[in-house]
Order: structure tokens, then sequence, then C-alpha cells
């Protein structure tokens, strides 16, 4: 992979895009994780009420879900561009590449893990869908 000369300015967006682009990944494991305990929580309760409600979170948290996927995706495209000169350099330089690739493969694991358990979620949410009484599905549908 070819490596630039990033000056001050490159280096700043190039910095800010990588943080941004770990704190999506990070969205997506922690919105997975956040609506998996309010789904276990409809389980438990078992009601059309605690349903709606899980209903109406997801709709929200699929937005943010989407949202941080594609900035993974998006961000992840001048992260790999600069790689080797960026990121790769830095982390040679301070003996940190085992690190480096360690919290690479976490992260893309995170990434697949995360998008393997929404699309198993959303299966689940047309079934909840199905169950719930006509006005309350009425009410999910306005929101």
């Amino acid at each position: 992979m070819p490596t630039f000369d990033i000056g001050p300015g490159l280096g700043v967006v190039i910095m800010m895009n990588n943080y941004f682009h770990d704190m999506a990944t990070g969205l997506l494991v922690g919105s997975g994780f956040a609506l998996h305990a309010i789904l276990r929580i409809q389980t438990s309760m078992n009601t059309p009420q605690a349903t709606l409600f899980f209903l109406k979170t997801n709709s929200h948290m699929k937005k943010l879900f989407k949202f941080a996927l594609w900035w993974v995706i998006l961000g992840g495209v001048p992260r790999t561009i600069f790689y080797t000169s960026f990121e790769w350099a830095n982390a040679a330089d301070k003996l940190q590449v085992p690190a480096l690739a360690v919290k690479h493969v976490m992260m893309f694991a995170a990434v697949v893990w995360g998008i393997y358990a929404w699309r198993r979620m959303q299966k689940r949410v047309e079934l909840l869908k199905e169950s719930l009484p006509a006005e309350m599905r009425a009410e999910l549908k306005k929101s």
C-alpha cells in the first residue's frame, strides 16, 4: 500500500474520522446490547404494552444502527486509504502492531456479530408486531 505525506490539517481530519469510526462500531455493539436487554424485559413481562414499548424503541434504534453501520462503511474508506501512513506507522514506531491487529480483528468481529444479531432480532420484531392487538398495531404505525 502506498504511503502519503500527511500534513497537520489532514492528520487531524484522519484522526477524527478514525475516532468516529471506532465510536460508530461501539454504537453498533452498544445499541444491540441495549435492545437485547429491552427484548429480554419484554419477554419476561409478556404483555402487549411491553411489546409495544419494545417495538417503538426498536424503530428508533434501527435508525441509530443504520447510521452507525453506514459510518463504519463510509468512514472505513479513508481509514483504509491512509492506514499505512497514519495508523500503521504510528503503531510500528511504538511497537504496538500486535495491539493494533487485535483491535481491528475485535472490531471487525463486533461489526459482523452486530449485523447478524440485528438481522436475527428483526425477524423476532416481525413476529411481535403480528402478536399485538389491532389497535396497538395501528398505534405502532402512527409513530
